[in-house]
C-alpha cells in the first residue's frame, strides 16, 4: 500500500444471531477502536436474551449500531431493475427493492424501534441491505427516524436535506467475477481517497476473510492512518448548493436536494 494518509470509515454488516461468532472473530482480526467499527444490525431475527447481551456489551465497549433493514431478505424480484440488481449484486437482500416508498418507511421505523424495545441505542445510520434504497421521495427519505442513510455512492442527511459522496470499498466476492469487479473498483476508489483526502467507507461482511479477496482487508485496514464514526466526518461537512462533486484535499463537500427535485418526489 502507498504511503498517503488515508482516513477510513469502517463497517461491519450483517450482524445477526447466525453471524455473532464470525463478527467476533472479525473484529478480534481487525483490531481498531470499538467507536471507529459500526455494526450494522438486522433486527428482525431470532435474537435471544444472550444475542442481545452480546449486542449490548459491544455498544457499551463503544461500537455504534446501526440499523440495516429488517430480515436481510426480499420478496422475489417483480421489476426489471430489481431483478437486474439481484442477479448482478444484492442476490436475494436487497429487500427495499420489494417495497413502495410507504412501505420501506414502515420497515425502517420498525427496524428503529426495534432498538428501543430491547434497551440499545440506534447510532444515527441506516444503511439498507445491500445499498439498495429503493422508491423513496425526498419527503419520505426526510421522515425517516435515522439521520444517515446511506447507499453506494454516498450518505443522505435526512435533516439538512443533502447528500454526501463517498468512495466505498468492499471485499464480498464469493466468485471470480465478483472478485475481478470488487478488485477494479477498490482500486479506484481507494486511489480516490488517497488523492483527495476524502474518508473511505469500507464495507465488509463477517464471511470476507473466507472469501477470494481475503488476502486484500488486512494490507488496507493497516494502510489506514485514521479510522473515524460516521458522525465524526458527516457533521463536519459543509454544504455547497451547487456542488456535486467533492472540492479540495482536505474538505467534504454535500449538495443539497434541488426544490424542483423535492416537489415532485424524486
Amino acid at each position: 500500500m502507498r504511503s498517503e494518509p488515508l482516513t477510513a470509515l469502517v463497517s461491519i454488516h450483517d450482524v445477526m444471531p447466525e453471524t455473532r461468532t464470525r463478527v467476533t472473530a472479525m473484529l478480534a482480526r481487525l483490531k481498531l477502536p470499538a467507536q471507529a467499527v459500526t455494526l450494522l444490525v438486522v433486527p428482525g431475527k431470532d435474537w435471544q436474551a444472550e444475542d442481545l447481551d452480546w449486542l449490548r456489551a459491544l455498544q457499551e465497549a463503544g461500537h455504534p449500531l446501526a440499523g440495516h433493514g429488517w430480515s436481510h431478505r426480499c420478496q422475489p424480484p417483480m421489476t426489471l431493475y430489481h431483478r437486474l440488481h439481484s442477479a448482478l449484486l444484492s442476490r436475494d437482500v436487497a429487500e427495499h427493492l420489494s417495497f413502495s416508498g410507504d412501505g420501506i418507511q414502515r420497515l425502517v421505523w420498525d427496524c428503529y424501534r426495534w432498538f428501543i424495545r430491547n434497551g440499545l441505542t440506534p447510532s444515527p445510520l441506516y444503511v439498507p441491505p445491500a445499498w439498495a434504497l429503493g422508491a423513496l421521495t425526498p419527503a419520505q427519505l426526510a421522515g425517516l427516524p435515522f439521520r444517515y442513510v446511506e447507499t453506494l455512492s454516498g450518505v443522505h442527511d435526512t435533516h439538512k436535506h443533502t447528500f454526501t459522496r463517498l468512495p466505498l470499498a468492499g471485499f464480498e466476492a464469493d466468485t471470480a467475477f465478483r472478485a475481478w469487479t470488487l478488485r477494479f473498483f477498490n482500486a479506484i476508489n481507494i486511489s480516490q481517497s488517497r488523492r483527495s483526502g476524502t474518508p473511505i467507507r469500507i464495507g465488509l461482511h463477517p464471511d470476507d476473510f473466507e472469501l477470494r479477496l481475503a488476502g486484500e482487508i488486512t494490507p488496507l485496514i493497516k494502510a489506514v492512518t485514521k479510522a473515524v464514526a460516521y458522525p465524526q466526518v458527516l457533521t463536519n461537512v459543509k454544504v455547497d448548493p451547487g456542488s456535486l462533486s467533492l472540492l479540495s484535499t482536505t474538505t467534504l463537500i454535500s449538495f443539497k436536494y434541488p426544490k424542483k427535485t423535492r416537489q415532485k418526489g424524486g
